[in-house]
């Protein structure tokens, strides 16, 4: 069974707009079939939102922006959550989604730069999943 992930919207931005080859290990367990994207209609609508903002050298036009979509969809399963009780709540509100999709799905990691985020997977409160960045995922894949 593949691992389950979940990606916060930086992470997206570094794969479909900015190629961060930091990622290797990621896309490699994603092509390889050894891990699976989930997201659902709330991340989703903050990625739609954030591939319109100005991101300086790499803003993108309405084309490049559903290219990239169109590219996020075709690496994910959209999934609609259950409803789980008990979890920490982020500092960053904004961020609250990704921890209610990882654990709605049953998701094995949240991956994220945030700090926010990342200093949830330090709670007294243990999550049914793991919050890294990209790079402590890909230490997990060596």
């Amino acid at each position: 069974m593949p691992l389950r992930l979940v990606l916060d919207t930086n992470v997206w931005l570094d794969w479909l707009v900015f190629e961060d080859p930091g990622l290797a290990a990621l896309k490699s367990a994603v092509s390889t079939g050894h891990a699976e994207i989930v997201i659902d209609d709330a991340c989703e609508e903050e990625l739609i939102r954030v591939l319109a903002y100005p991101l300086q050298k790499w803003t993108l036009d309405s084309a490049a922006q559903a290219r990239c979509l169109a590219h996020c969809r075709s690496l994910t399963c959209q999934v609609e959550i259950r409803s789980v009780t008990g979890l920490p709540r982020c500092t960053d509100t904004d961020d609250q989604k990704f921890i209610d999709l990882a654990a709605g799905v049953d998701a094995g990691w949240l991956l994220t730069k945030d700090r926010a985020l990342l200093a949830l997977d330090r709670h007294r409160t243990p999550l049914p999943f793991r919050i890294v960045t990209p790079a402590d995922f890909a230490s997990t894949q060596a």
